[in-house]
Parts: structure tokens; sequence; C-alpha cells
């Protein structure tokens, strides 16, 4: 599968993607991180944005939520510009995402179950008694509710994680992004993350996205994954299409080759012009 720098729409779809970015520019400052970008998401799906650290996969989902603006181009959600969303319109969008962040970002003086209850006393008029039936119903679906009691630093860094899904998915939302919700796990927390993030995303009928380096889990659970790197889309298909891939980029990714197109030293000039050897030796 040869690398291309401007793909038609990553998956067919029957209906409309969930998400769409189309012909997306965007930086910061004058550094330009994602050219001419072209992708979809489509609904009841996990894609996986993988590649290089630096490539651009978690700016996508800084895009998507409008943390972050385009310089050209759209990103649409459910078929609507976000860039046109006013502040009321904006809020309504981000309560149909979940997001979980990279390492959890609980609340550290909060309870497990006041973390998960955050968003929806802050995004609902709901009495405490439903509140309370409903954050167990989350917790419950994580594994979690015996440790409803208990603050983050009381419970492991999986089981963190897994706070944080259930408090990703509290409000129900459409749209479940994780960014890199592999780093720091054990093998087994790796693998009940995977698992919960795949099962989850069938039993809600949601559409997810996660944004991993780890290959083995993410392949395991994904639809579709995008690479994401030199400013666009070099490579993208099934995770059985990419393992059989040809593509350099990709093949030293999923091989974690020392040598390929990603080099192990930053450019530089020579050691002997730094050292001051004669004639520039190396």
């Amino acid at each position: 599968m040869p690398p291309v720098s401007n793909p038609a729409p990553s998956v067919a779809a029957s209906v409309s993607p969930l998400v769409e970015l189309r012909g997306v520019t965007c930086g910061y400052g004058d550094r330009i991180i994602l050219k001419d970008v072209n992708l979809t998401v489509p609904r009841g799906s996990v894609v996986a944005f993988m590649g290089t650290s630096g490539g651009g996969k978690t700016t996508v989902l800084r895009l998507i939520g409008r943390q972050l603006g385009v310089m050209s181009g759209q990103v649409l959600f459910d078929g609507t510009d976000v860039a046109g969303l006013d502040r009321a319109g904006l809020m309504a969008m981000r309560r149909r995402m979940g997001m979980l962040f990279q390492f959890g970002a609980l609340f550290t003086d909060l309870s497990v179950f006041d973390n998960v209850a955050f968003p929806l006393r802050e995004h609902t008029d709901l009495t405490e008694t439903m509140v309370r039936d409903l954050v167990l119903m989350k917790l419950n679906a994580v594994g979690l509710r015996g440790a409803r009691d208990l603050l983050p630093s009381q419970i492991s860094g999986g089981m963190s994680r897994r706070v944080a899904l259930a408090r990703a998915i509290a409000l129900d939302p459409d749209l479940i992004m994780y960014d890199e919700p592999f780093a720091g796990l054990d093998p087994i927390s790796m693998g009940v993350a995977a698992r919960l993030i795949r099962e989850l995303n069938d039993a809600l009928g949601v559409t997810s996205i996660v944004v991993s380096h780890d290959v083995d889990e993410t392949f395991s659970i994904a639809d579709h994954v995008v690479f994401i790197a030199n400013g666009g889309i070099a490579a993208q298909g099934t995770p059985d299409e990419l393992r059989k891939t040809d593509d350099p980029l990709v093949r030293q990714f999923v091989d974690a080759a020392p040598d390929g197109p990603v080099r192990f030293h930053y450019p530089a000039t020579s050691v002997g012009e730094d050292f001051g050897l004669r004639g520039g030796e190396r």
C-alpha cells in the first residue's frame, strides 16, 4: 500500500460520517502541523490514529473539539462545521463528546464517585438520586463500582484510567476520544483497557477515536487505522492491511525498527564540525 499525501475519505459508509475533515490545514503560530488533510470517521467504528510523535494525532482531537481552529478547510461534526458554532452551540456539541485524557486527568481531591458525577452535575439538572444511579451504572460498566469512595491516590494507574473512562461516558456521548489510553499501563491493565474500549463502543453504539503508539493492542480493537506523519495521511487501512503493507514508514513503526524513514539523529552538522576536528572529521 503506497503512501498518499491527500487521500480520499478513509472508509466508505452507507450513512454520513460522524466526523469529517475536508482539506484541513492547521498549526501553531507559523508552524504547520497538518496540510490539506481529508479524513472521515464512520459512525459506530473504532478508528485509530497512529504515527510518530509530533505528527499531529492529538492535534486532530483538538480540531474536533475546537480547542484549535483551522487555518483553512472544514472540520465537520455530525454534518456541522464546528468553526461556525457560537458558544452555546459549541458547548452543546462538546456535551456529545467524551474525552479520556492521557493518564486519566482525574480530580485528585474528589472521590472516584465524584469524578464520574462531575460532568452530570455540571451539564444536567438531574436529581442527586439520578446522578447516583447513573454514576454507579458507569462505574459498574468499567468494573469499579466497589471503588466509588476511594480517592485517585488510593487506586492503581490502570484503575484510574478506567475511572476516567467511566467519566468520559457519563453523558452518553456520541463520540469518545482516547488520547494514549494505554500509556504507562502494565500488560494486564492494558488488555483490560483495550477490551473496554471495544466493548463499550459496541454496547453503547458510539464512535471511538483512539490515539495510540501501542501497535498490538490498538490493532486488536480498531476497525480502521490512519497513520499521520509529515503533515498528512501517510497510509491507512484495516489492521490486517497495514500489517502486510510494504510502506517503509508503516513497516518501521509496526516492526519497531530503529532504522527507516524516521531517523534516530535529528538533522545536524557533522560531529567533526561541532567538535572542531580538522577537515570536519566525523
